[in-house]
């Protein structure tokens, strides 16, 4: 398996500085934050959609020999627009931020965009027919569309997930699977692989405390190495040969050293390449 890391973890930074930033709304340079990565071994990276859209960023990354793998589509997407809705002002920017983001992420090479659904709805049409539209979308660009199964949206579980995938049957629409998501949902994360199936398209990394949505580093909440080493022969077990990538939330205290350990923990139970 190949081994990656959202970047967004680094854009805070750490120290004084961070707090300063997030009041001024303002993010680690993106070139810094692709050194930081290439420095800890890494040769991939997930990005958002406003990334990688910059002169400097770009040559970073080609000097650096560094991939992306990955883009989340629902970053920095326009505010109080969603898909569950009928109404075109709240559904048509988001619309527009997503075919734009899927486009980039072929223009950089990834081979996976995601969406996160919005709060529970009783209809979930208005979804269907959009993450249609934009599995069709990815299908012409060579991008799997994921979508992401989270605690508290339309669709808060894995089963949830793939019934709602499997509902639209359309062969380019896949789960993304977040391996503490699944923790927070109470879901077995090794049968959870074993439902999806050939359905997964991409894998989240990350640790909490079973009930907030944390992205601690790998094993510093509810997660032990032998129940990694579960989740990894699950992996193998359903013939997934994708990415796993590290998702760490960019307000622990030390980002860059959550991912370090991180990493450090998925080379000693699995052969990355």
């Amino acid at each position: 398996m190949k081994l990656s890391c959202c970047i967004w973890a680094l854009e805070e930074g750490r120290g004084p500085l961070r707090y300063w930033r997030r009041f001024q709304k303002r993010r680690v340079s993106e070139t810094q934050c692709l050194n930081q990565l290439a420095e800890l071994g890494f040769h991939s990276f997930d990005v958002c959609p406003t990334m990688q859209r910059t002169p400097e960023a770009l040559l970073t990354r080609e000097q650096r020999g560094l991939s992306v793998t990955c883009l989340s589509i629902c970053h920095d997407a326009p505010s109080k627009t969603s898909f569950h809705s009928d109404d075109p002002s709240v559904w048509k920017p988001l619309f527009a931020h997503a075919n734009d983001a899927i486009i980039h992420a072929s223009r950089l090479g990834a081979h996976c965009a995601y969406v996160v659904p919005s709060p529970p709805t009783e209809n979930l049409s208005s979804y269907a027919h959009r993450y249609t539209e934009l599995a069709e979308l990815g299908q012409q660009n060579d991008i799997k569309i994921g979508i992401e199964h989270f605690p508290g949206t339309a669709f808060p579980t894995v089963q949830s997930t793939l019934d709602f995938i499997k509902s639209v049957d359309h062969p380019n629409l896949y789960l993304l699977f977040d391996i503490g998501h699944a923790q927070m949902s109470n879901e077995d994360p090794t049968a959870a692989l074993h439902l999806a199936g050939e359905r997964l398209a991409y894998v989240h990394l990350d640790d909490n405390n079973g009930k907030d949505d944390l992205h601690l580093a790998l094993t510093d909440g509810v997660q032990t190495k032998q129940s990694l080493k579960s989740f990894f022969s699950a992996l193998g077990d359903i013939g997934y040969e994708g990415t796993i990538s590290l998702e760490i939330h960019p307000t622990l205290p030390n980002p860059l050293d959550a991912i370090r350990r991180s990493k450090r923990i998925v080379e000693d139970l699995i052969e990355i390449r």
